[in-house]
Formats: structure tokens, C-alpha cells, sequence
């Protein structure tokens, strides 16, 4: 089933190598669960100039670019990582060393995990490669994966390198592996880890000392681990700030936000249940600092299940949107359309699982994986369904820009990326999300173009009451 929002078609990888398509990917057999944290370099000088880096050594980090990899270290100073692996570049290493920090252990310089090699691309600014190259350059920033200079394909030689690099990083011996390195090289990471092709280039975002975090799970019979993508892109700046995806400036963007816990919500964080209740004081906590988070943001529309806990969490955000232009002696209360859209509702769904202990079991890595088949292909029905019905709100706006927020079940969104992303049902179980996240989807083409995911599962405007990127690992604990 295929998503009205992209039109590239999803094809297996074919060529052989550590990783290929969902149902068919191999790699090193894990005794142990891991989780690789990957973490993109500071703004470097060449960034600000706005000129092509490629796998070139001649820029450093700005001061801005030292700040953001002080604030990822820290993001993750009560973290537990065993081994940093880094890419040799300037820029890279010293972000690596800014968030090691004090660590006894040395940082591990990785060749393979330099930026995409641009060749001829190299030190231009970009408005001289286009003046320069033309229709190549065109080519670069429409149809990358194609794209070729001075003989080579980068995008095909980079995922190739990234592969390799999952080879060396998954048979260390250590559980909590952190990565630095860059853009391009981070999302093939993130791509060729769950199987996805050369045609994802630019559309899993990175950002400046963006963290992503990936989870690989033994399976009780052996062969490869389940793999989780947990979250793309946390951000030392806030995810909803002005900006491009991929490159190119978004006027429309769906924000999904994971409504708040409930009072029948497991004690330890658990699967929100469809016994309709009441937010708990944590849920109202979350509901409260996404509010604030999307303060500077001009929502165009908010739609919710009618789940209690959807509609209070959409209440919240509501209000402080309403009240947003309203600091001045001269307030003018900004309306802003909130509504409920029977699509959303998918408690029923989950509710009809026969196993108990699906319904209690704390959010893990990789949850949806628990549910009866028949359960999940209900889900992913239902959710192709709301994420139409999404598209359709986000085409209703008579203005250039349009926000629209959806609020509801994290198991609804975690589907409706995947529709977005022309995935199946089998991916499911290969995305996460907390209560109380945020997801940010950008359409830089409009509502029927492709979708580019900025963010997904961003938990940092939560403060203390987020989860932790990294868990101890001691005792055989899971992440």
C-alpha cells in the first residue's frame, strides 16, 4: 500500500551486502542487545559559507558549531556509552572530542565514516556549482541517487561505505556504541541499517549535532537482530524552527505529537491503553512543555482523536497558541481550528489483543512488534486512512504556509510514518515512539509531494522527564 504523498518506488536492495531489504537483510549475529547512537558534526565554517564540503578537510567548527556539540555533550552527559567511533575529519573529530569529554577510553578514527565523497563538487560555493556544472548540479539536488561526476555515483559509493561501516561497528564488543560524523554519511547509516535504498537520500534529516539512535535486538531463535530506529534527529535547537529539509525551504508540515500518559497507562511508562482516561500529572507535564515548544510556531489547524488524553493534550496546545500574540497591551487572541477526525481513533484496535502483557509492558524499542498480526495489519489499515486524511487538512490552508499538529496514539503515528516513508506493515516494529514526543514531516513540494521526516520521536522539550538516550548496561539491563 503505497502513500498518496510520495511517488519513488520502494525496491529491495539487491546488492550484496551486510544489509538489504526488510525482510531479507543480513548481518553479524548479536549475542547482546546494542544501541548505536549517532550524532552528526557541529556547524563548521564551511557550513556557515554556505559552500560544498564533501569528504574535504579544510573546514573547522565554528563558535556556533563548538556551542551545539557542548550542548549534544550535555544531552548525553548521563548517558553510558563503552566506544566512540569517529570520522577522521576535522570538523567530526572535534565534535567527537567535545562530547567524549573526559572519557578514559581513546575515540576510534574510522575512515569509512567520512563525509559522501563530491569530487569535483568539492570547495565550490553552491551558487558556482550551479553556474559551474548546470544540469549536474541540478541533478545533484533533484535526483541524487543518479547523479555522477568525474565517473563516480557518490549516493551508491556511500551507501556501499556505509554497510561496510555497520560490519566494523556491530562486531565490537561493546553494547552503547556512540558515532560521529556527518550529514550525508548519517543518513545512509540510518538507511542501509533498516534496509532502505539509495532513493531515502535527504529524506531522513540531519542536523547540526542531530542524534539519532538506532536499536539492534537479538531474536530468541538467532540470525539478525530486529533493528528499531528510536529516534532521528534530537537537536540542540528546537525541531520546529525555521528552516530547509533537504535543502530546500518547507512552507507545510505535519507535526505529530504522542498524547500525553493516562491515569491507566502502565505505572512504568506502558502502551496507552483504550480504557478511555484522564491525563496523569506526567501526561499533563508533556502535554504542557509541547505547548510551550511549539509556542513560536503558527498552527494553522489542530485535529486529536477523541481519546480524553488526545483531546487534553490538543487542549493544551490550543490554548497557548490562542494565546501566543497576546504578551501586549494590544491583544488579539489568535484562533487556531482544533477538531477531532474519527480516523485517528485506534485504541479499539490495540485493544484486541489477546495478550495481556502487550497492554502493560513499558514503551520498548520496537513495541508494535508484540501484536498479533491481524492487529497490526487493522493498524496499518486504519493509518493509511488518517494519514489521508492528514494530507487533505494540510491541503485545506488559503495560506502559502500551513501547520497542521495531529495529536493521538504513538502507535497511529509510528504507521503513519511509515505510509509517509511507502513502507509496509512489516516496519512497524521498526520505529518508536514515547508519549509525549514529537515527529516533525515536511513537504517541501506541497501535500502531494514527497515527505521529508525532520524529526521523530523528540523527546529534549520534555527536560528531566524525558527518557534517557542511553541506559546503563550493566547487569544485562535492556535499553
Amino acid at each position: 500500500m503505497l502513500s498518496t504523498a510520495l511517488t519513488p518506488h520502494l525496491f529491495p536492495l539487491r546488492k550484496t551486502g551486510k544489509f538489504f531489504h526488510h525482510r531479507h537483510r543480513r548481518g553479524p549475529p548479536e549475542e547482546a542487545a546494542k544501541r548505536v547512537v549517532l550524532v552528526r558534526h557541529g556547524q563548521s565554517t564551511w557550513n556557515a559559507e554556505g559552500r560544498i564540503q564533501g569528504s574535504s578537510d579544510f573546514s573547522v567548527l565554528t563558535l556556533k558549531g563548538e556551542s551545539q556539540a557542548e550542548t549534544s555533550r550535555q544531552m548525553l552527559l548521563d548517558d553510558s556509552f563503552d566506544v566512540c567511533f569517529s570520522s577522521p575529519l576535522i570538523r567530526s573529530k572535534r565534535t567527537a572530542e567535545i562530547i567524549w569529554g573526559s572519557r578514559a577510553e581513546e575515540i576510534i578514527t574510522e575512515s569509512n565514516l567520512r563525509e559522501i565523497d563530491l569530487y569535483s563538487f568539492q570547495g565550490l560555493l553552491k551558487n558556482e556549482g550551479k553556474a559551474k556544472y548546470g544540469a549536474a548540479y541540478r541533478q545533484w539536488q533533484i535526483d541524487a541517487p543518479n547523479f555522477n561526476i568525474d565517473g563516480h555515483y557518490p549516493v551508491r559509493e556511500l551507501w556501499e561505505r556505509a554497510r561496510s561501516c555497520w560490519t566494523k561497528i556491530l562486531t565490537h564488543e561493546s553494547r552503547s556504541i556512540l558515532v560521529v560524523a556527518h550529514n550525508a554519511v548519517n543518513q545512509a547509516l540510518v538507511a542501509t541499517a533498516m534496509g532502505l535504498g539509495t532513493e531515502y537520500f535527504r529524506v531522513l534529516l540531519q542536523s547540526n549535532c542531530g542524534v539519532s539512535v538506532l536499536d539492534f535486538t537479538p531474536k530468541p531463535e538467532g540470525g539478525t537482530p530486529d533493528i528499531c530506529l528510536n529516534r532521528l534527529n534530537q537537536t540542540p535547537s528546537s525541531p520546529v524552527a525555521a528552516g530547509s529539509s533537504g535543502g530546500r525551504k518547507a512552507s507545510m508540515r505535519i507535526i505529530l505529537v504522542s498524547q500525553g500518559t493516562s491515569q491507566n497507562d502502565g505505572e512504568q511508562g506502558g502502551i496507552p491503553l483504550s480504557r478511555d482516561s484522564p491525563m496523569n500529572m506526567l501526561g499533563v507535564i508533556q502535554a504542557q512543555k509541547t505547548a510551550e515548544l511549539l509556542l513560536d510556531v503558527k498552527v494553522g489547524s489542530i485535529v486529536s482523536s477523541s481519546a480524553i488524553a488526545s483531546v487534553e493534550t490538543a487542549t493544551a496546545i490550543s490554548r497557548v497558541q490562542e494565546a501566543a500574540d497576546c504578551l501586549g497591551a494590544d491583544c488579539v487572541p489568535r484562533y487556531v481550528e482544533m477538531k477531532q477526525i474519527a480516523d485517528l481513533d485506534v485504541e479499539s484496535i490495540l485493544n484486541q489483543t489477546k495478550d495481556d502483557s502487550t497492554r502493560f509492558q513499558p514503551l520498548q524499542s520496537g513495541w508494535l512488534r508484540g501484536y498479533e498480526d491481524e492487529i497490526t495489519r487493522a493498524l496499518w489499515d486504519q493509518s493509511g486512512v488518517a494519514w489521508k486524511s492528514l494530507l487533505d487538512e494540510l491541503s485545506k490552508g488559503s495560506e502559502p504556509q500551513n501547520v497542521v499538529v495531529a495529536v493521538g496514539h504513538p502507535a497511529l503515528h509510528i504507521a503513519m510514518m511509515g505510509h509517509c516513508l511507502n513502507l509496509t506493515k512489516e516496519w512497524l516494529g521498526s520505529f518508536h515512539l514515547d508519549a509525549g514526543s514529537i515527529s516533525v514531516v515536511d513537504f517541501p513540494d506541497g501535500p502531494t509531494g514527497r515527505g521529508v521526516i525532520r524529526c521523530i520521536n523528540y523527546t529534549a522539550h520534555l527536560g528531566r522527564w524525558s527518557i534517557p538516550i542511553t541506559r546503563s548496561t550493566l547487569d544485562d539491563e535492556d535499553f
